[in-house]
Parts: C-alpha cells; structure tokens; sequence
C-alpha cells in the first residue's frame, strides 16, 4: 500500500467551504473515493471515539450518513433531537459546547442559524462539523464533488449550472467551485440569487484559482454543462409567502426541454429530498441522467473522510493507488 500526504487538516472545525484550501478539499475527494472503494484498511479507526449529532432540524441523509458512517469505523454515536427545544434554550449555547467537550471527540451541528454554529465552536474544544445551517451546507457540496468525480468529472474543472434558489447548498457550491477553480453559472431569479457576502468571498478565491463564478437569470446559461443542479425552492424554516415564491420561481423548472438545452452529457444533481413537479420533473430525478442517489452515498464516504482527517490524520494517509 502506497501513501498519499494528507496532513492534518489547518482547520478545526469545517463550518463552511472557505475553512478548506483547494488541496485539502481534493485530498478529502481522494479519500472519500477510497473509502468508498474499500473501508477495510480503516476498519476500527475510530474505536473508542464517540460523536454527537445536535440537529434542530429534521434529516435522513444527514443523520443515518453520520451514524452509520462512524459507526463503520468503529465509533459510538449519540442522538440529540432539539427540533422541539432549540440549541440554547435549555442552557447557553458556549454552555453546552464546553460540557460536550469533556465527553465527546466531535459534534455534528444542523440548526437554523449560522450564528449558532459559530458561537458553539469558538468555545469547543472538538472539532464541530456544521450538518447545514441557513447560510451553508460544506459536506453536502464535499459529496457532490465527489460524485461528480465518481461519474469522471474532474473537480478542479467542473462545470455546474445551480438552477433554482441561491441557497445554503448553493453557497456552498459556489465557495468549492470558487476555490478549486471550475465553472458555475447561478440561474435563479434576481431576488433569490446568492448572498453578496458569500458571492465577494467566491470573487477573491477565483482570482487565484481562475474559476468563473457567473449569476444570471437567463435559462441559455445551462448549455454545455457538466451537470445541472436545482433543490427545492423554500427551505425548512424559510420565512415569506412560500405560494408567491413558488410562482416566481416555475419558469426555473429543471424539465426534459432544460436538460436538453443542457446537452447530452450533463448530469442531473439534487441534494433531496426533492418536491416532484416543482423544482424538477418525475422523469428527470428518476431518470438516467440522474446521479442524486450517488451524491447521497457520498454523504457517507464525504463524511468519513473528513471526521479520519480531523480525528485520525495518521490513518487517513492510507489511500490505495
């Protein structure tokens, strides 16, 4: 077995995309890809560690990619429901990072506000690894990249067309794609594009890394892509009429005449769960060109690879060539 340097990660925690470096977020792909190829030489790995998952929100794939995922590698992992009591209401926010300290070796976040996320981790002394807030979704676009590259897509020259809503996995995207230098047109409608802030953080990292970071609400954009990309188009706990946005947001459908706009070897990506006959059509989320079901299982793998590079960075050099 041959090694891949894959130092510890600069980061402690990964609360957003821009925490990472364009080689870090390739070794992580590298990883995931192996994983997913064979766990065995990592079988054990986190023995005797334990993770906790707070989620103020409700998940399938992010909770079972979590505990199955630290589980494979030996870990013991525990629940948190606090989508009836939010994060804070029972004891502060830097309170319950402190005490979580003392008995767990990493704490999984999904909550409402960004701002909590970065409370919590200025007082942790564990990583804490951010599950999707309202601004971000790191490990969702991790999963993403990763299967674009499982379909032959090379990460660090992608190009993606996000049609829908500039939301939090669109953000997040945005920062990937800005730092390890691809292509991404935003096609939305101009009241839903991304957030300035993450839009001026996307500029800075493409003038290094030469990716083109493109919003726009013309549909022509979508041509010669490598995948197509839409979610849903009100998020869980969104504020606002969500029958006008609804309205504003049906001439951004992703329909068999869009993906044919697209060309024929563009992908069909969605992080789920999706609202059929709304921001995509049945016969394009069940079709062939769909890789939504890939991008899930690489929540997994995503995952694993980041909590061994932040836990375990001795083992995460195992890679096989």
């Amino acid at each position: 077995m041959n090694t891949l340097d894959l130092p510890t990660l600069a980061t402690r925690h990964l609360l957003r995309i821009s925490d990472l470096t364009a080689s870090e977020i390739l070794r992580l792909l590298r990883l995931a890809a192996q994983l997913k190829r064979d766990l065995r030489p990592f079988a054990g790995a986190l023995a005797q560690r334990s993770l906790v998952l707070l989620f103020e929100k409700p998940s399938l794939r992010t909770r079972v990619s979590f505990e199955a995922g630290f589980q494979q590698l030996g870990g013991g992992v525990v629940f948190l429901d606090h989508t009836a009591s939010r994060i804070g209401a029972r004891e502060s926010v830097e309170d319950t990072a402190q005490n979580l300290s003392r008995w767990v070796d990493a704490v999984v976040i999904r909550c409402l506000s960004h701002d909590l996320l970065d409370r919590f981790a200025s007082v942790s002394d564990v990583p804490v690894i951010n599950a999707l807030s309202d601004r971000h979704h790191p490990c969702q676009a991790l999963a993403d990249l990763a299967a674009l590259a499982d379909h032959g897509v090379d990460p660090s020259h992608a190009n993606i067309a996000w049609v829908g809503d500039g939301n939090n996995v669109c953000h997040s995207l945005i920062e990937a794609v800005a730092t390890l230098g691809g292509r991404m047109q935003v096609i939305t409608p101009k009241a839903c594009q991304p957030s300035d802030e993450v839009l001026q953080f996307a500029a800075m990292r493409a003038f290094r890394s030469g990716a083109t970071i493109t919003c726009t609400d013309d549909l022509a954009a979508v041509e010669g892509v490598d995948a197509v990309y839409t979610d849903v188009w009100v998020s869980m706990g969104e504020d606002g009429d969500r029958a006008a946005k609804v309205e504003r947001m049906r001439p951004f459908q992703v329909n068999a005449s869009l993906m044919n706009r697209a060309g024929p070897r563009a992908r069909f990506m969605h992080c789920l769960p999706a609202h059929r006959g709304e921001e995509v059509t049945a016969d394009i989320l069940d079709g062939p060109r769909s890789i939504t079901l890939d991008q899930a299982e690489f929540r997994m793998h995503a995952q694993n690879a980041l909590l061994l590079s932040l836990l375990r960075p001795d083992l995460a050099q195992r890679t096989q060539d």
